[in-house]
């Protein structure tokens, strides 16, 4: 049960960062309205994709979780504080629902950065 939750919580969020990647990388108009709005289309959103699908993949593989957690929160800690400073919590009509899941992924990384803190290796 110990090691099941921690997999559980790596797969939700490899999941969640990585189902995000088409709108990115696929130039959706929501993805380029978000990120002209703050500034940093095209490069941004395509950085942020890139940052995202390796976050996504190291949080599957075991020796990199606790990478894939730090970059995860580092990323949505960004995407939340542009919801805060430029977006606010509804884009688009969205009802919050980007804000909400950028939310839930910052917590669900933390819990994920603090299971596995053991790990982490400073230089």
């Amino acid at each position: 049960m110990k090691k099941k939750i921690p997999l559980f919580l790596q797969i939700l969020v490899a999941i969640i960062l990585i189902q995000t990647l088409r709108f990115k990388f696929t130039a959706h108009p929501d993805s380029v309205y978000i990120f002209t709005k703050v500034g940093l289309e095209p490069y941004g959103r395509i950085g942020t994709g890139l940052i995202e699908l390796i976050a996504g993949i190291l949080l599957l593989i075991p020796k990199t979780v606790w990478i894939g957690a730090m970059l995860t929160l580092g990323i949505i800690g960004g995407a939340i504080m542009m919801h805060f400073t430029k977006l606010g919590f509804e884009v688009n009509n969205d009802g919050g629902v980007l804000f909400i899941t950028a939310v839930v992924t910052f917590v669900l990384s933390a819990i994920i950065l603090w299971i596995k803190r053991k790990e982490v290796k400073f230089f």
